[in-house]
């Protein structure tokens, strides 16, 4: 069932509206801790629709625009943080001064900076960690049952029976790991340990590309090999680990995340991507919709999901963003002095115009 407009546009609200609070939260946390002087606390861009005044003089608001958010610290020239206002900083007096964002440390204004992003790793890792105590994971026997004759996974040498132990150095636990493994490498090899008759052994494959369509009539490019398995009830069995070993598979499943946005974008620079894969806003917004008809825990997972992947996208050396501001900063920490206001200027208008551009062509795309 396809979600209504209502459902698909309070869905992508309250995904947004989270995340984006989360990172801006770090950024605002940090800041604090480094006694910056804070002016604006902001959830979306553009007018102001309400807003609050705290006791430390920092502006509280929700904007119009719900596409993002930001902290404005005293002294800058906007919200981009981008460049200092150097009016505000001449008239500063002492005390205000050593509170500014620019008269710290630039050790202090990399954790600013660096918050933000891992605000949003933690947000990921608490969604994941809460949603495997809570709910467990059903899994079925990690045992191949049928392989296809002239397949990758024929060609690889697997067989029927082969037990898989791990793919790509992650631990399978059950035939959907394998499953899920095997599907976001397309056109990829994947090294695949597995146990034949109490013997270790170790294959690897490239899963070829295939395309499926899910339940609402969006279609994925997808890894294949050929393998399945048939599946009864006493096959699936609900595993509940505990709370330490919890921690180390949300870990993994983070690294695994990781592993495959970055691999993702690779595709790209190889001649392998698939761009109707990409998606701003709108995509977005649909998604939020589609997945909040599934139920609570596909929903809040979707916002691990995004979350991690902003948090990664952020980190990008792009001016704008904030790996753009920590190469400024590192680079600051190398030469023992910041880059002149002019050579940040250009790299910001660069940054604006790579960020404007990806903006327009992942919403073309996802209205074509």
């Amino acid at each position: 069932m396809l979600p209504s407009f209502f459902t698909t546009l309070l869905s992508f609200l309250v995904v947004l509206t989270v995340i984006v609070f989360v990172h801006e939260m770090g950024h605002y946390l940090v800041a604090r801790w480094n006694k910056i002087a804070i002016q604006t606390f902001s959830i979306g861009f553009g007018p102001e629709l309400f807003g609050w005044n705290d006791r430390h003089g920092t502006r509280w608001r929700v904007s119009a625009i719900p596409l993002g958010g930001y902290v404005r610290f005293v002294g800058d020239m906007n919200a981009t943080s981008a460049l200092p206002d150097n009016d505000v900083i001449a008239n500063a007096g002492p005390e205000l001064r050593d509170r500014l964002f620019v008269s710290k440390n630039v050790w202090q204004r990399i954790s600013v900076v660096i918050a933000g992003p891992v605000a949003n790793v933690l947000l990921t890792f608490v969604i994941l960690y809460a949603l495997l105590l809570g709910y467990g994971r059903y899994t079925i026997p990690p045992v191949i049952g049928d392989v296809v004759t002239g397949s990758v996974a024929a060609e690889a040498g697997l067989q029927p029976g082969d037990r898989i132990l791990s793919v790509d150095g992650y631990a399978v636990r059950g035939f959907e790991d394998f499953q899920r493994l095997v599907a976001t490498a397309p056109q990829r090899p994947v090294t695949i340990v597995l146990d034949r008759s109490g013997a270790e052994k170790t294959i690897v494959a490239t899963p070829e590309a295939a395309e499926t369509t899910d339940r609402f009539g969006k279609t994925h490019r997808i890894g294949r090999i050929g393998v399945s398995r048939d599946v009864e009830n006493s096959d699936v069995t609900l595993y509940r680990p505990g709370p330490v070993e919890a921690v180390g598979m949300t870990f993994e499943e983070i690294r695994f995340i990781v592993d495959r946005t970055v691999a993702f974008i690779g595709d790209f620079f190889v001649g392998r991507g698939d761009r109707e894969q990409l998606g701003g806003p709108v995509k977005v917004a649909q998604v939020s919709g589609e997945v909040a008809t599934l139920g609570f825990a596909a929903f809040v997972n979707l916002i691990a999901m995004i979350s991690l992947n902003i948090g990664i996208f952020n980190l990008l050396p792009v001016p704008m963003l904030d790996g753009g501001h920590l190469v400024y900063y590192l680079i600051e920490a190398v030469r023992g002095r910041p880059l002149s206001p002019r050579v940040q200027e250009v790299g910001f208008r660069i940054g604006l115009a790579l960020v404007f551009t990806l903006t327009i062509f992942t919403l073309v795309n996802d209205l074509l």
